[in-house]
């Protein structure tokens, strides 16, 4: 008997993302705490669409909640050029060990895929996450305002062969 909020007492299961995803990502990628002041701006208008999830290998993790299936956190990993375009974990499931299972997997499917290296423009709060996750710094990402006016770091998976 764990608690609602218990961590252990839910299910978590990546999956395919589907059209009807859209929304709810764009919700969580709106509403994500690491875009809050400075950072506002880079996601106060983005949006995750249906033809985008078609395009690209997204993929979401889920758990039970009270009302049906609750997104913990998703990812796109784009295959040319190999690049982990989007990785969000919703606010209230970090530290939970969700996005490191993302990153587990997106190994999995870039492995599947033949793909050895796959870079990543890191958020810029999210810098030690992706170290922690086993990505290795390659450069900074220069400014593009005024889309994005702050340099980024840029990280690279490298995917060996199994």
């Amino acid at each position: 008997m764990g608690s609602r909020n218990s961590p252990v007492s839910r299910q978590i299961t990546i999956r395919r993302t589907v059209a009807r995803d859209a929304k709810r990502l764009t919700r969580l990628v709106r509403g994500s705490g690491a875009y809050k002041g400075q950072y506002a701006a880079a996601v106060a208008g983005y949006r995750v669409g249906p033809d985008y999830l078609e395009a690209h290998r997204a993929f979401v993790a889920v758990g039970a909640g009270e009302h049906g299936d609750q997104v913990l956190g998703f990812y796109s990993l784009v295959l040319a050029p190999p690049e982990l375009d989007l990785l969000f974990v919703a606010d209230e499931a970090q530290g939970r060990g969700i996005g490191r299972m993302l990153v587990a997997h997106m190994r999995s499917e870039a492995r599947a895929a033949g793909i050895d290296r796959v870079k990543v423009v890191s958020h810029v709060p999210a810098e030690d996450f992706y170290h922690r996750v086993g990505a290795v710094r390659t450069g900074t990402a220069r400014a593009n305002p005024p889309a994005v006016p702050w340099d980024r770091p840029e990280f690279e998976f490298r995917i060996p062969a199994e």
